[in-house]
């Protein structure tokens, strides 16, 4: 039976834990997993944050951090199933486009007794199921829970520095997730549970996720709509959206807006407002800069370390 990603995990017989992952595939393990092979930056992330290393015997292409990462044996979902087999991994962590687009390679690996895992959360909340059950997988569930705690802390204290700037006040932003096709985020994303915590108001609240993704179709009328009340334009960029600057103001019709005539335009990093990994604190603290910088500057900024437990 297909489940929500995230639900409670359960007991079974002799200590026996198991979930469903994102596929809807009940994941059921009697003992941690400890040669994993990572296909998704933000899982490898993850796992240096919950405090492995050795563990972690391969990566995908496009790691960035931490820089440990960039020493890993790399893999990718074009390779053959040969190349996963060889490295004799127990665990294969992926996400949904991979389980969707790449059939093959996952069923193959199945065939050969390795545990293949598809995970990706949408929502804040499902952000600390997908801790939790990383740490699940991988017997560090303590440290999951450190995680969580340190991560809600640093929420906690962003919030109390723009709680005291009132609704009328707020900046008000359009957050763009892909220039070319004029897409932005859906209200429930974690990009745009960043913006909320950073004290923002999202212009968008009625665009709509797209094929169950984070992303949603809003296209150039509807931005132009809310022109004159677009007090910020924001963009993240990443292999999604290379967007730069002048793309934005040089957009036909785009002067039209607000914070494109008033030169306030920001990019952000797509690694530190998309990705449910502790740095979203990073990119939380950096959209606070860019709307409050005189509330944000004069502040510490919480810490987010690499790993919870060395």
């Amino acid at each position: 039976m297909s489940m929500t990603l995230g639900v409670s995990v359960s007991s079974t017989r002799a200590g026996t834990r198991k979930f469903v992952d994102r596929s809807g595939i009940g994941i059921v393990m009697k003992k941690p997993f400890h040669r994993i092979i990572s296909l998704y930056g933000a899982h490898t992330e993850n796992l240096f944050s919950l405090g492995l290393n050795r563990e972690i015997i391969g990566v995908s292409r496009n790691e960035a951090y931490p820089p440990r990462a960039m020493t890993k044996p790399v893999f990718s979902y074009h390779d053959d199933a040969e190349k996963f087999l060889a490295a004799r991994p127990d665990l294969v962590l992926i996400r949904p486009m991979i389980a969707r687009g790449y059939k093959n390679l996952v069923a193959k690996l199945r065939r050969a007794g390795v545990m293949v895992v598809s995970l990706q959360p949408r929502t804040i909340k499902e952000v600390y199921s997908y801790w939790k059950n990383l740490g699940l997988l991988t017997g560090r569930e303590t440290q999951a829970e450190a995680m969580i705690k340190q991560f809600k802390r640093g929420i906690g204290k962003i919030r109390s520095l723009v709680k005291g700037i009132p609704v009328a006040k707020r900046k008000r932003v359009y957050f763009e997730a892909i220039h070319s096709k004029m897409r932005t985020f859906s209200p429930s994303s974690i990009a745009m549970f960043a913006l909320r915590t950073a004290g923002g108001v999202n212009v968008a609240e009625d665009a709509r996720a797209r094929h169950g993704t984070n992303i949603a179709a809003y296209g150039k009328e509807r931005i132009l709509f809310h022109a004159d009340e677009i007090h910020v334009y924001l963009a993240q960029r990443g292999p999604m959206n290379r967007i730069r600057i002048p793309l934005i103001r040089n957009e036909p019709g785009f002067m039209a807006i607000k914070a494109v005539r008033e030169g306030e335009i920001y990019i952000v990093d797509e690694d530190i407002v998309s990705r449910p990994t502790m740095r979203l604190l990073d990119g939380i603290w950096e959209i606070g800069r860019i709307l409050y910088p005189a509330r944000f500057d004069t502040a510490n900024m919480p810490s987010v370390q690499e790993g919870i437990e060395k």
